[in-house]
């Protein structure tokens, strides 16, 4: 993982997520895979943040350039969702009331994310999957449903990314 392709890519791909605790690693095994295809665009940063997106999205908001385009994989418990269902939630429609209800763990606010499609030209793209299986302790192993959906989390991420920005 080459973290310097934060401050000069077209396109930056964060995964979210804690590897230690079940489904929430979508995020960082979706990163994993894209750095394995070679089809992958030399413009894109495929960046492994854990748990710590806030920081990163407070550098892309003080960089020049700044990407034309972030996506944040990560995992929701989203009500009347079936686990392993990938979906995208829209940065416009988010309350900005609610700061943490996206994630199992610290997401960026919802006043972070609207700061950048705001006052930024940088489009906002957030890809999340529901998730069937959070342990109350330390575990590493996936749900079968989320783990069967990390591929297509990863093909749905590349078109995002050779796809061309708004303007």
């Amino acid at each position: 993982m080459d973290w310097s392709k934060m401050f000069t890519s077209r396109v930056v791909v964060f995964g979210c997520g804690n590897t230690l605790i079940g489904d929430d690693a979508v995020g960082p095994r979706v990163i994993e895979l894209l750095e394995k295809d070679p089809d992958m665009p030399d413009d894109v940063a495929l960046l492994d943040v854990g748990t710590s997106i806030r920081s990163m999205l407070f550098d892309l908001i003080n960089i020049d350039p700044k990407p034309q385009r972030i996506i944040i994989i990560d995992a929701t418990t989203a009500h009347g969702r079936e686990p392993g269902e990938i979906f995208e939630i829209d940065v416009d429609h988010m309350d900005p009331k609610k700061v943490n209800d996206f994630s199992l763990h610290m997401f960026p606010t919802v006043n972070l994310l609207k700061e950048l499609t705001l006052n930024t030209a940088i489009e906002v793209k957030v890809v999340v999957i529901q998730t069937g299986y959070i342990p109350e302790v330390f575990d590493e192993r996936m749900s079968p449903e989320v783990s069967a959906a990390v591929p297509h989390i990863a093909s749905r991420v590349k078109a995002l990314c050779l796809e061309p920005a708004k303007s």
